[in-house]
């Protein structure tokens, strides 16, 4: 008998655990993509060091220069309340704040990120 998927992708005598993840999209003025990039990076090291419920932050740009105003996020938490908690970080406000007029469009996604992470 075959072990399930589930048991196969963690190690014998530990669980699973389910974390929490988001993916976020933005678009961004051409004029403000260079800045947004910077200040965006800044926040993803900031949330990784100082957020002990924040495991993996990782900020994605296209790789052709004809789509880029797109920077995709892609963030991995314990759980709900370690990612409400990062919302609640002074450098998460800051960044907020300081993006939002270069924000032409944001799109969020939350996920159940099920496994050894």
């Amino acid at each position: 008998m075959h072990a399930s998927l589930e048991q196969r992708r963690v190690r014998p005598g530990t669980r699973a655990k389910t974390c929490f993840a988001i993916i976020v999209e933005f678009e961004i003025g051409d004029s403000a993509y260079s800045e947004f990039l910077h200040l965006v990076k800044e926040n993803a090291a900031a949330s990784v060091c100082d957020e002990p419920g924040c495991r993996r932050f990782d900020v994605l740009s296209p790789e052709s220069e004809t789509t880029r105003g797109s920077v995709l996020l892609y963030e991995i938490y314990d759980d709900r309340a370690a990612f409400e908690a990062h919302l609640a970080t002074g450098h998460y406000a800051s960044f907020d704040r300081i993006t939002e007029p270069m924000i032409l469009r944001k799109t969020v996604r939350h996920f159940d990120l099920h496994g050894d992470t």
